[in-house]
């Protein structure tokens, strides 16, 4: 049951990718024993978490001179991890 909650959360797409960065990505599958597709899911989580850190509000300790916060001035929204 848990494979059937796992593959419930995953959506499929295509990618583009150079011949020389899937060579890579091949060659990394090999040497670890799994799939191509476990290779890039990884690199898809890693890339998602370190950009929902970047975005993620710093807490000060100082105050704004005009007294709006971090996320009022930030035009972009918070990435927000997927329920």
């Amino acid at each position: 049951m848990l494979l059937a909650s796992c593959i419930m959360n995953q959506r499929r797409t295509t990618v583009g990718a150079t011949n020389g960065a899937l060579a890579t990505l091949e060659a990394e599958a090999n040497r670890r024993g799994v799939s191509l597709a476990t290779i890039l899911r990884e690199a898809l989580e890693e890339k998602a978490s370190s950009l929902r850190a970047a975005r993620r509000p710093r807490i000060g300790i100082a105050r704004s001179r005009d007294g709006r916060s971090a996320a009022e001035v930030t035009g972009e929204p918070i990435a927000e991890e997927p329920v």
